[in-house]
């Protein structure tokens, strides 16, 4: 009898002790599964972070439809509207089989004219080899000076009557300080080999001579950017005293102008214009990978005491 009950005993603790293993074996799988569920999860966030993955809304099988490149901001080399940026997602825009008509959406109040200029005759290259698909601009709150000069090299320019459009103008700026610098007894000593090293140095007193070459050198750059406003709005541009001279006219003055063909947005006219309801975005998108060089970047110039040059050049 008690080796019945032995023989009972042992097999009930086999069956427990079996039991058990299972029990953390299948413990041990769902961890591992879990882990990995929660590790392939934080690699999609960080390949999406970094614009691996999910780097543009084009999908294939999208059909015909219209390609809209976003143009958001300054103009200029660090920033989302740079020629780094513009030209790839136009460059892509026009490439697929699929687009009817590209629309540029401006909201820009100008910037460099070196990256416009890039902008512009890459729009440009772009119409003439691709001469049937239609560029279309369509102007947000402001398309003005630099935003202007890479506008004008579109089919047509469509604007809200509320927009802000021209300033058609180029300027440099800077600082003078030799007054301050006076009052507090602080003495420049400026070093330079070559007469014009020191170019409106914002410590030292303005140099006429400088001054009038900076000017002309200006006055050559705005004259580049009137030959292509001309060339780019043709006989629809009525030009006044006014039309070169900087000013902004609204939306609804800019169409009486020539300066913009009509009114629109990017619906209205992937809808009614380009026929392609259909609206795919080609934008490059800034990702985490990107923003964080900018920002380690800039602290490290910072650090080491570098700033932008205050007389820089620009069509705002």
């Amino acid at each position: 009898m008690s080796d019945q009950n032995n023989n009972w005993e042992r097999a009930v603790l086999e069956k427990l002790a079996t039991s058990a293993l299972q029990e953390q074996r299948l413990a041990r799988h769902w961890g591992i599964f879990f882990k990995m569920l929660t590790l392939g999860f934080m690699f999609t966030v960080l390949f999406i972070a970094m614009g691996w993955i999910g780097k543009s809304e084009v999908a294939l099988g999208t059909g015909k439809h219209t390609a809209l490149v976003d143009m958001q901001g300054v103009i200029a080399s660090d920033s989302m509207a740079s020629a780094d940026n513009l030209i790839p997602s136009l460059q892509d825009a026009f490439e697929d089989k699929n687009t009817q008509g590209v629309i540029l959406r401006i909201n820009s109040p100008g910037g460099s004219p070196v990256q416009a200029g890039q902008i512009n005759d890459e729009i440009r290259r772009l119409r003439a080899k691709y001469p049937k698909i239609p560029l279309y601009v369509v102007v947000d709150d402001i398309c003005a000076s630099g935003g202007y000069y890479v506008a004008v090299a579109a089919d047509k320019i469509f604007v809200d009557k509320a927009s802000l459009i021209g300033s058609i103008g180029v300027l440099m700026d800077g600082f003078g300080f030799t007054g301050t610098m006076a009052k507090l007894g602080v003495e420049r000593r400026l070093i330079t080999a070559g007469a014009n090293k020191g170019f409106l140095d914002p410590f030292s007193p303005l140099n006429p001579s400088q001054q009038a070459y900076a000017r002309q050198m200006v006055e050559e750059i705005h004259q580049q950017f009137i030959d292509v406003v001309r060339k780019g709005r043709g006989k629809r541009l009525k030009e006044t005293p006014d039309t070169f001279s900087g000013l902004v006219w609204n939306g609804q003055r800019s169409v009486e102008l020539g300066l913009a063909d009509g009114f629109g947005t990017v619906e209205s006219v992937a809808r009614d214009v380009i026929k392609a309801e259909s609206i795919v975005d080609y934008t490059v998108k800034e990702n985490f990978a990107d923003r964080l060089a900018k920002r380690f970047g800039v602290g490290v110039m910072s650090a080491l005491g570098f700033s932008a040059h205050s007389n820089g050049v620009s069509l705002r």
